[in-house]
């Protein structure tokens, strides 16, 4: 079966597309979906003073709120109604996802399958809706404390703002799952990518303009340049990358006839935690930034101002501990996504196992002993896409969009995304393979 899936894979070109009538669907919808996503970033609250507001933002564009700037696609610099972003959903589905492994009821719903999936799905929905509420007037009580940012102040602003800010979140989540059942690959991944990927143009003409008024020399931007085409190569390489475990079934007895035992490969990603660790890191870190930027600087003590100054972009503090946030958040992730012994426990059920290794317990740790030491490598791919791209911003001063974690986002959405659509035009194959067996079995039957 596998062969047969290669084979196919090899032989699609743009006439299997051409057929391909659903796919074709798919893809208008998915791009319709991302052009509302993108016309909303560019809805402004009501009661804000926009320009007042674009100030106070250029001198926070470093912080936490040049990251979230960055998910949103520039709906926090605009102070959009999607200025939220798909972020409250995405920290509720890991603290659901935390949870799971914590809360032995919310364990149980995760082995029923389909009907607990929902479940913890609607989960997640709640988790979305306060963590959204909490955020959104968090950010109504910070815009009212800023200096002409608001036109008219008061609990009328802070009402309108968190509804205008939980809806714009909370359409969001349902774009992204309808681009998820209707359109192409993961939606909530596919909106932060369209984000992300809208200001690389920006990010590159600013990088050249940089080049022209000699900020930048001509070797150095080309120097960037080969350096952001070599992380995108490691990106793809990496995550492409699989440590596969033999798994082999035994003979087995059906009526007269004994079938021969199957194999098969079980699949352990080089890097199972995927995106989340490098933005854990980046959340944490910018932080302490952030809040010392809004708080009046001579009002903070002598030790804090130290911190702050440590925890600079390209400063060997923040290097040291990004990297090592990097590595613990990899190790946690991979953890809480990735449960050896129900693995084991799933194989024991079917009769699989592998070769030299007791069923069960003493499965379980083998494959923790092998998925320990490939998240080793993982991490350690982690640490060195985000903070070379961090020590060219920092000493080159190049825009903040070419950092290692929107790289490492858009080449890994973009993969995915490919991995759909080639799986679609193979469906479209397989298809009309079977609908030329079956008209040349009727012509035999005549």
């Amino acid at each position: 079966m596998a062969s047969a899936a290669e084979q196919l894979a090899s032989n699609l070109n743009f006439a299997t597309f051409a057929k391909a009538e659903d796919l074709k669907r798919r893809l208008w919808f998915t791009l319709g979906a991302l052009l509302v996503y993108r016309l909303g970033t560019y809805i402004p609250l009501p009661g804000l003073n926009p320009e007042a507001f674009a100030q106070a933002f250029a001198g926070q564009s470093g912080g936490i709120l040049g990251l979230f700037n960055m998910f949103s696609g520039g709906a926090v610099e605009r102070m959009a109604i999607f200025a939220l972003g798909i972020m409250p959903y995405i920290s509720a589905s890991i603290i659901v996802q935390l949870m799971t492994s914590v809360v032995p009821s919310l364990e149980q719903l995760k082995k029923e399958g389909e009907q607990g999936r929902k479940v913890i799905n609607q989960y997640t929905r709640y988790g979305t809706v306060l963590l959204g509420t909490l955020q959104a007037y968090g950010i109504a009580v910070g815009l009212e404390s800023g200096n002409g940012l608001v036109v008219d102040a008061g609990w009328f602003f802070r009402i309108s703002t968190v509804i205008s800010l939980l809806g714009g979140t909370m359409f969001l989540m349902w774009l992204g799952e309808q681009i998820t059942s209707r359109g192409i690959g993961n939606g909530i991944s596919l909106i932060i990518f369209a984000g992300i990927v809208a200001h690389l143009p920006t990010a590159l003409a600013g990088t050249l303009e940089l080049g022209r008024t000699g900020a930048l020399s001509t070797p150095l931007i080309l120097a960037i340049i080969v350096m952001v085409v070599g992380v995108i190569a490691l990106i793809v390489f990496v995550e492409r990358a699989q440590r596969r475990l033999l798994i082999q079934y035994p003979k087995r007895q059906v009526g007269n006839k004994m079938f021969q035992g199957d194999t098969s490969h079980l699949p352990l990603k080089l890097n199972t935690a995927g995106v989340i660790p490098a933005i854990f890191a980046s959340s944490l870190l910018l932080l302490p930034a952030t809040l010392a930027g809004f708080a009046n600087s001579a009002a903070l003590p002598g030790w804090a101002t130290t911190i702050v100054a440590a925890l600079g972009h390209g400063k060997p503090l923040y290097m040291v501990l990004y990297g090592g946030m990097i590595a613990f958040f990899a190790f946690f992730y991979t953890a809480i996504v990735f449960n050896p012994k129900d693995t084991a426990d799933n194989l024991k059920k079917h009769g699989g196992f592998i070769l030299g290794i007791r069923p069960g317990e003493r499965t379980a740790e083998y494959i923790d002993y092998v998925l320990t030491r490939i998240t080793v490598l993982g991490a350690i791919y982690l640490m060195f896409v985000c903070i070379l791209p961090e020590v060219m911003i920092a000493q080159t001063g190049v825009p903040f969009y070419l950092g290692g974690t929107s790289l490492l986002i858009v080449v890994s959405v973009t993969l995915d995304t490919v991995a759909q659509v080639q799986g679609h035009l193979i469906a479209q194959q397989y298809e009309g393979l079977i609908k030329k067996s079956k008209l040349r079995g009727g012509k035999r039957g005549r």
